[in-house]
Formats: structure tokens, C-alpha cells, sequence
């Protein structure tokens, strides 16, 4: 069992799986800092600097805070602003991922569209080409029968 366990663990489907996540999550660490820390500024200064974190409505007359983690304690908030917040980053890295795979698919086609490259004769069919032509340059044109 535990060879059949280690075929299936390092089954190369299994490495190249284990290798995009871990790429995947090194990914989402940078595609997180791009929203966070440069676009997500961007909106902050667009909205005049609002936090929609803590954007709530409470649910209950008890409740008077002005602060989420106040107010919930309080009695029933809708909180909104969470995901508000959450809502805008998707639609920035959903953006930001369209734009490098457009960018991706845009380079791939222009790859595509360059011509093959001519392959170069071997060196042995070249010498038997020239031995041919100068084979038929001595013997001269064949009679037509």
C-alpha cells in the first residue's frame, strides 16, 4: 500500500498540481499587494479616503456605535462595507488578471505569426545535391525517349 501511495503522490500529474499551487499562492500574495497597496489607495483618494470596512447598518434601535466591532456587540448590524471592500478587489484583480492574460494570449499570437524558420539543408544532401548536378553537367541532358 505505501508503494502505491508514493507511485500515486509522485505521479507526475500530482508534482505539476503541487507546483501550481504553490505558484498560485505566491501569485495571489503579489496580486493581493498590487490591490492593496497600489490600487486600493487609488479608491481610497477617488472616494475621498472612505473606509468601507466599517460601513454598517444596524438592524436594531440598541444599536448606536459608529464602529462596526462596537455596534456588533450591540445587537444586529447588515455590514455592508466588508463587502463592499471584498466586491471592489475582486473586480480589480479580476481586471488585472484580464489584462495579463490578454497580454499572454496577445504575445502567443504574435509568436504564432512568425514565420517558420526555413531548416537548414544537411551538409551530406547538400554534397549529394552538388554531386548530382555536376554528374548531369558532364553526362549532359538525357535524350527523351
Amino acid at each position: 500500500m505505501l508503494k502505491e501511495f508514493k507511485a500515486f503522490a509522485l505521479r507526475g500529474n500530482m508534482v505539476d498540481l503541487a507546483v501550481g499551487i504553490i505558484i498560485g499562492a505566491a501569485f495571489s500574495g503579489l496580486v493581493n499587494s498590487i490591490v492593496q497597496d497600489l490600487f486600493m489607495p487609488i479608491v481610497a483618494t477617488i472616494t475621498g479616503g472612505v473606509d468601507f470596512t466599517n460601513k454598517f447598518v444596524g438592524l436594531d434601535n440598541a444599536v448606536t456605535a459608529t464602529n462596526l466591532a462596537q455596534a456588533r456587540t450591540q445587537g444586529p448590524v447588515l455590514a455592508y462595507g466588508n463587502f463592499l471592500t471584498l466586491a471592489i478587489n475582486f473586480l480589480i484583480v479580476s481586471f488585472i488578471l484580464f489584462m495579463i492574460v490578454r497580454m499572454m494570449n496577445t504575445l502567443k499570437r504574435k509568436e504564432e505569426e512568425k514565420p517558420a524558420a526555413v531548416a537548414e539543408v544537411p551538409r551530406n544532401e547538400r554534397l549529394l545535391e552538388e554531386i548530382r548536378d555536376l554528374l548531369a553537367a558532364r553526362n549532359g541532358p538525357k535524350p527523351e525517349a
